[in-house]
């Protein structure tokens, strides 16, 4: 389910707003000066905005909230060592710290694991179980 888009949105102009003030008062007054023509400051700001609009739906995604489960749980991997009762586990080309679930019996280094839950940056694994 995707973030409302009301979310996403405010999120993303708590970034861009400062910004966009801190250019017009600066070009603002830089006409005030007179080092550049009205239609200057004008269209230095408009272009300003416009490139954080076109590009909004481009990085729209690393405005949502971030998902919790980092969307790792139920993915299989490999121990990179023994894992008695932590260690570190391959999910894809991604080295990650892990702990055992509780009364999961030890990995060993090689051996396939289920990630079952993420607490924080340390995954939470068990063996995987023969299918």
């Amino acid at each position: 389910m995707r973030p409302p888009l009301r979310r996403t949105l405010l999120r993303w102009a708590a970034f861009q707003v400062p910004g966009w003030g801190v250019t017009a008062a600066l070009s603002f007054a830089a006409w005030e000066l007179g080092w550049i023509e009205a239609w200057v400051a004008w269209t230095v700001v408009g272009c300003f905005v416009g490139k954080d609009v076109v590009m909004f739906p481009l990085l729209r995604r690393s405005y949502e909230p971030m998902d919790a489960t980092h969307g790792h749980v139920g993915d299989a991997g490999v121990a990179d060592g023994a894992i008695d009762p932590e260690g570190w586990v391959r999910i894809g080309p991604e080295l990650w710290r892990a702990r055992l679930a509780p009364g999961a019996p030890e990995i060993a280094a090689g051996s396939a694991l289920r990630v079952v839950a993420v607490d924080g940056l340390v995954l939470v694994v068990e063996p995987a179980r023969a299918e």
